[in-house]
């Protein structure tokens, strides 16, 4: 290996996690042990994102492959360290007497260990998502490190809070009430104080009012409470929910915010409100394993297998249906969607390959999707598209996903600033007195 900062040695969920993987450690030498391209190969069948990493990274390997792979490796770039595959190593004596079985996670270890001690003039780091991998590393006094390429830093401002202006007049705000046109951040004095901001509170004294600013005319516009599909929001901060997901500007909107803050709920509402826009409505979730066995191990047909991940998704549903009499058409109009497919509730796997144009398209617990899983199904968002990605980043059920790198908050983070996205953080719980206590306290 040619001399360079450090000896980058990846694991498996990195490349699952990440593709291009390989290319974010700049001019440092990166190594792929032979256990990871075993396990690869177990991953190359299947429809979910890790699937289609596996089988995608396989494919660029196969374009870099040479036989100088194995030896003095193939350069990754001109900015680039060079990439190595390492095969097995025979266990040493401390590998030995501190791990009793050879499984996958072992042997990766095990040429991490034989790396750092044959360039022993060279940082050797192993790169991981597994915690667990991570300490077993520290254990026998090896260097190892979470994939922090596509980590947010900046924490604050994902669940920051929509800002406050005071109006440097009181009669200002109630011209601002009483106007029967959107009015001009000059108008209003706050010229400014409107930079990048979209929904604020204008205060003044002891009164307030909500508003948005578009970007498109430059004007700010006053929030009116309104309803979506029987459905009313009880807060401000829902009422800006509610705002962006029937905002014809917004085509991005990320809702973050604990259980009980109502995200699904008011954008199921809103995509019910606004159902003769679109040709059809998807409300979608990423299929989370249950302990350590897959949807394989549930007994049933593939649409049994997958009901029990989708009841949240019909519990909303059905909050909305009640609001009207089951004779209602309001109430037998949704039950017509489903029969018609014009409202879909399915796991998020199963839209792969799905047009999304003229579509409202709801990803529920975005969470525990990667970045690259959420730029993937942005990225097919066609003419006439609305998507909605909602979440609570602090129930993270990935294993190898934290708060940092999730999709939901890499998507609020990358996109802020945006005139066609918005992110807002709901803290206000309103399930219940009990669900709202229960969430805080415990």
């Amino acid at each position: 290996m040619l001399k360079s900062k450090k000896i980058f040695v990846l694991d498996t969920n990195v490349i699952l996690h990440d593709q291009h993987s390989i290319f974010n450690f700049q001019d440092n030498d990166v190594v792929i042990p032979i256990t990871v391209l075993e396990e690869l190969d177990k991953f190359k069948k299947g429809n979910d994102i890790i699937n289609f990493n596996a089988r995608q990274f396989m494919r660029d390997l196969d374009k870099l492959a040479g036989k100088e792979l194995f030896s003095e490796g193939i350069s990754l770039g001109p900015e680039n360290g060079r990439l190595f595959i390492e095969t097995g190593k025979k266990f040493s004596e401390v590998m030995n007497e501190s791990f009793s079985e050879p499984i996958a996670d072992h042997r990766i270890l095990s040429i991490a260990e034989f790396l750092h001690y044959k360039f022993h003039n060279r940082k050797v780091v192993l790169v991981s998502k597994d915690i667990n991998l991570r300490m077993k590393a520290k254990a026998i006094g090896l260097q190892s490190e979470d994939y922090e390429n596509d980590k947010v830093q900046d924490m604050e401002k994902i669940y920051e809070q929509v800002p406050e202006i005071e109006l440097p007049d009181t009669a200002l705000i109630n011209a601002f009430y009483h106007s029967k046109k959107d009015l001009s951040p000059e108008e209003l004095g706050i010229e400014d104080k409107i930079d990048n901001l979209q929904y604020f509170i204008l205060k003044s004294g002891n009164s307030s009012a909500l508003a948005y600013y578009s970007k498109n005319s430059r004007t700010i516009r006053r929030i009116e409470t309104e309803s979506a599909y029987g459905i009313k929001p009880r807060n401000a901060e829902q009422k800006f929910a509610l705002d962006a997901l029937l905002n014809p500007e917004i085509h991005v909107v990320a809702l973050t915010g604990r259980a009980g803050t109502g995200k699904t709920l008011l954008a199921l509402a809103a995509a019910l409100e606004q159902r003769h826009l679109y040709q059809q409505i998807f409300l979608a979730r990423p299929l989370v394993a249950l302990s350590d066995k897959d949807m394989g191990y549930l007994p049933g047909s593939a649409k049994e297998k997958i009901s029990p991940f989708m009841l949240p998704l019909f519990d909303n549903l059905s909050v909305i249906k009640n609001q009207f009499s089951a004779q209602s058409k309001d109430y037998t109009r949704i039950q017509e969607m489903l029969d018609d497919e014009k409202l879909l509730i399915t796991p998020l796997a199963y839209i792969r390959g799905r047009s999304l144009s003229d579509v409202y398209f709801i990803v529920d617990e975005a969470q525990n999707l990667t970045p690259h899983e959420v730029k993937t199904i942005i990225t097919r968002a066609g003419a006439n598209a609305k998507m909605v990605f909602t979440g609570d980043i602090q129930q993270i059920d990935s294993p190898y996903l934290d708060t940092q790198s999730n999709g939901l908050t890499h998507l609020s983070d990358k996109m802020k600033g945006q005139h066609i996205f918005c992110h807002l953080n709901l803290m206000k719980g309103e399930r219940s007195e009990l669900a709202e206590l229960a969430s805080r306290l415990l």
